[in-house]
């Protein structure tokens, strides 16, 4: 028997219909003429029900954020200040874009045989599931792994340059996913003076930094004093991390049952 027999290659079907009808295939489809446009902007309101000093409304239009508006409660002072992305600036969120990439990638792997081709061997369809695997695995990796960073590398980052107003020199924003929530985290700074006594230790990098943690940037050395981190769901995001399970599962269940047909 050979293991390009209909009734395997149809599981080879099964998991390429899936990858292209779920959302979120749609989502990370390959890109075309006008296909930002076709995705709808969505608002997400960020909060908390703990604490009200940050709260943000960002717009989410496939994987670029078209506007940020943020309200920020400076702590110990009833000072209020309100950012908002320059009206020429959208900040890619550099997750999605690699997540859809490997998604493109796995699409790609999926369609490289036509109806008409019969696998050989089952270790020919076992190569082309872990290739497809790996890259299943490295999307869902890049939405449930938020990039770390360290703290200069958080305040020289192209976006503390997309607000109007400018962002003061002691507050410091960064959005990243997190399985399927879309995260803002919110950093109030004090300088820390020359002569200090405290000891200086600079902080590494990280997803999320605390309260004390230090860093230097031109001369001048800082100090986390606040951190407010607000989130909301987004149920595509969700949707996506259900698709990268089934997907896995059924490359998986093809895999077990090439293993036990006669090779």
């Amino acid at each position: 028997n050979l293991i390009g027999s209909h009734d395997d290659y149809d599981w080879i079907l099964i998991v390429s219909f899936l990858c292209r009808q779920q959302e979120a295939s749609r989502r990370f489809s390959m890109p075309t003429a006008g296909l930002e446009s076709q995705h709808k902007q969505e608002n997400f309101i960020l909060g908390s029900s703990t604490m009200d000093q940050v709260k943000g409304v960002l717009t989410l239009q496939g994987e670029a954020l078209t506007q940020a508006d943020i309200n920020l409660k400076i702590a110990k002072s009833s000072q209020a200040l309100h950012f908002q992305f320059r009206e020429d600036k959208q900040w890619k969120l550099q997750q999605i874009q690699d997540a859809r990439n490997h998604v493109n990638q796995a699409l790609q792997l999926l369609s490289s045989h036509d109806d008409s081709y019969h696998f050989k061997t089952g270790a020919e369809v076992n190569k082309l599931m872990d290739a497809v695997m790996l890259q299943l695995t490295r999307a869902r990796n890049r939405l449930t792994t938020p990039a770390s960073m360290t703290l200069p590398e958080l305040a020289t980052s192209g976006l503390m340059k997309m607000f109007t107003p400018p962002m003061p020199g002691d507050v410091m924003v960064n959005f990243y996913i997190n399985l399927s929530k879309l995260c803002l985290t919110v950093y109030q700074l004090h300088v820390l003076p020359p002569n200090t006594t405290k000891n200086f230790k600079p902080a590494g990098s990280s997803v999320l930094h605390n309260p004390g943690a230090m860093f230097e940037l031109n001369s001048n050395r800082f100090e986390v004093s606040h951190v407010h981190k607000v989130e909301s769901v987004v149920p595509w995001l969700n949707d996506t991390l259900v698709f990268f399970t089934i997907s896995l599962q059924l490359c998986q269940q093809l895999k077990d049952k090439v293993g036990v047909s006669p090779g």
